[in-house]
């Protein structure tokens, strides 16, 4: 009967802790037989700092060591992030429910009186091995869900996805304060009309792959890419009291980014980049089908935000009265005075972002 790996490109890896030789060589002797690569630990202490530097598939440990007992070393391996889901096995010459109970307790997987069955532990040893086979696959999984899920939101806001996917991943919305980032990249068209498709899209790419880190660098959400513009709001689905400057950080970082760009690639100084800031409640949520959704922010907050971004010069960062007065306590910006903008029959009072307080 052999031990199978977890990994199919490797022999399965058991770590044997006891301080007794003896019993680490028998044990090193009869896992060699059915096929494992093993580590020995005189005791608990050794056993874990083997267990970090190198983590094992399955770990065999005595529960009565020097410096480190079993119990201690099942709960600082369970404790540690590289060997949380590495399946316990405690081997006592103890009798009784109590040992077994202490053993549960800290996390061990399973459980063996001494003497023990050679047959009977190496059958526990290969179940062990095919649950960590699938909670590899699941953490696999889960790695890939937080690579996938980074590519729009910042880690913090994937990994509470990953906590509630029930909540966060349903169809329907909820109203929200939040503050809208929109980003349009000035003279694209023009720029389209004397340049190849592929020259188009290549630039294009060139330019968000510098902004969209921006973004998530100060916790934003990313709501889509609107042809030659970025979309971003802040306030969900995590919140903070510090979402509007963290927008405002977002725009100026963005300005800058861009213009050390246009240094590194000269026909990009025919573009320009301008750049508006809106606050205020908004619908946030998922819309479309069970099937294929957009996690974005619907409202007039949003629409506004399109028109104040379309005023916006080479540049520039305009901020709305809502977003300023949020602000006003951290930036350094300039009154433009009210401005029609298209959709709205009243004009707004605009700003001009030139920096942040102690940035």
């Amino acid at each position: 009967m052999e031990l199978v790996s977890p990994d199919s490109t490797r022999l399965p890896r058991i770590l044997v802790v006891d301080d007794s030789k003896l019993n680490r060589e028998l044990l090193e002797a009869y896992l060699l037989q059915m096929g494992a690569e093993v580590d020995t630990a005189r005791d608990g202490q050794e056993g874990f700092e083997h267990a970090i530097q190198n983590p094992p598939d399955v770990v065999l440990t005595d529960l009565n060591m020097p410096r480190l007992d079993g119990l201690d070393l099942c709960r600082q391996l369970k404790a540690h992030p590289a060997t949380q889901f590495v399946p316990v096995v405690m081997l006592t010459a103890a009798e009784g429910d109590e040992e077994k109970l202490k053993a549960i307790e800290a996390g061990a997987d399973d459980f063996m009186t001494k003497p023990y069955s050679s047959l009977m532990l190496m059958t526990r040893v290969r179940t062990l091995l095919k649950t960590k086979h699938l909670s590899d696959q699941l953490q696999g999984r889960n790695r890939l869900l937080h690579q996938l899920l980074n590519r729009y939101v910042s880690p913090e806001v994937a990994d509470m996805i990953l906590k509630d996917p029930e909540k966060h991943l349903r169809l329907g919305g909820f109203t929200r304060p939040v503050t809208i980032l929109v980003a349009d990249i000035r003279g694209f068209t023009r720029f389209t009309e004397s340049s190849s498709a592929a020259h188009v899209v290549e630039t294009l790419n060139s330019i968000f792959s510098a902004l969209t880190p921006v973004i998530f660098k100060h916790g934003g959400t990313f709501d889509k890419y609107l042809g030659d513009a970025i979309m971003a709001f802040y306030g969900a689905p995590m919140s903070g009291p510090d979402d509007h400057v963290r927008a405002a950080r977002t725009a100026l970082e963005m300005q800058t980014v861009f213009a050390a760009l246009q240094a590194q690639q000269p026909p990009l100084k025919q573009l320009g980049l301008g750049i508006a800031l809106n606050s205020g409640d908004a619908i946030v949520g998922n819309v479309g089908s069970e099937t294929v959704m957009d996690y974005t922010v619907i409202g007039d907050t949003v629409n506004v935000t399109h028109r104040l971004q379309g005023e916006a010069r080479s540049g520039e960062v305009l901020i709305s009265a809502e977003t300023y007065a949020l602000l006003k306590d951290h930036v350094v910006a300039e009154p433009l005075g009210m401005h029609y903008v298209k959709g709205r029959s009243e004009p707004v009072q605009v700003y001009t972002l030139h920096q942040l307080v102690g940035d």
